[in-house]
């Protein structure tokens, strides 16, 4: 067996994420997840739906294709907006925290005090360390441990509309796909098991991205994404016999 030397702290502290990283990560992993899986299970509900009341492929693909714009531009507007208020109440507490630390800086460092010792610090650690933060940049101490704010990395509203556009279309061209290139008499079945096989691959990967249990992940969509195309399957063939 080859001798493998022990990694240094250091070394070790480089592959484990922390702080921002972190947050910026399951940021970007929510807002991915969320439009791919809504991408996969809203356009095929729509697409089985509509296939289980006509077998015409050009309203299937009407259908569907106006499905996938609809839905990418409201997640990049739901996204943008929520993110955007986000944004803008990180902007409101910075001020505000930014007016206290001039009007009041001796209550702020007191404050600052409190709240490493309710962490685990004694009285004087508590005191050495905020006074060594506060040394350093006063306000990014102040927002880091009372708020959990860090300027440099406040939500970005595009990112987060164009990621979640862009997530939605790539889940949404998959049932479209699988129910646009059969013949009419496979299509719904082929599209069903290639949504279920697209979710599971959805749910593993956000769960190994987001360092959670797979099964459960995998469990959630797959359950909700056969229930919905389960309804829509049967409220397709009801319009269509009634139309009929």
């Amino acid at each position: 067996m080859a001798y493998r030397r022990p990694m240094t702290a250091s070394e070790g502290h480089a592959h484990e994420p922390h702080g921002g990283s972190v947050a910026s990560r399951l940021n970007w992993l929510r807002a991915g997840v969320l439009g791919a899986n809504d991408g996969i299970i809203s356009t095929a509900g729509l697409v089985i739906g509509v296939a289980a009341a006509t077998t015409v492929t050009s309203e299937i693909a009407t259908a569907g294709v106006a499905g996938l714009v609809a839905g990418a531009v409201s997640m990049a507007l739901g996204e943008y907006v929520s993110v955007s208020t986000q944004r803008d109440t990180e902007r409101a507490l910075i001020a505000k925290e930014r007016g206290e630390l001039e009007q009041m800086p001796e209550a702020e460092r007191a404050e600052l005090v409190g709240l490493l010792r309710q962490q685990g610090l004694s009285e004087q650690t508590s005191t050495v360390v905020a006074a060594e933060l506060t040394a350093h940049d006063e306000l990014k101490a102040h927002l880091s441990v009372e708020l959990g704010i860090d300027q440099e990395e406040l939500a970005k509203p595009w990112a987060a509309a164009g990621s979640s556009a862009l997530a939605f279309s790539v889940g949404a061209v998959l049932p479209l796909v699988a129910i646009l290139l059969p013949p009419a008499s496979v299509r719904i079945a082929i599209a069903f098991v290639a949504v279920l096989v697209g979710l599971i691959v959805t749910g593993i990967v956000s769960a190994q991205l987001g360092g959670s249990a797979k099964r459960p992940a995998v469990v959630r969509l797959v359950v909700g994404g056969a229930l919905a195309m389960a309804v829509t399957f049967g409220i397709g063939r009801l319009l269509g016999a009634a139309t009929g």
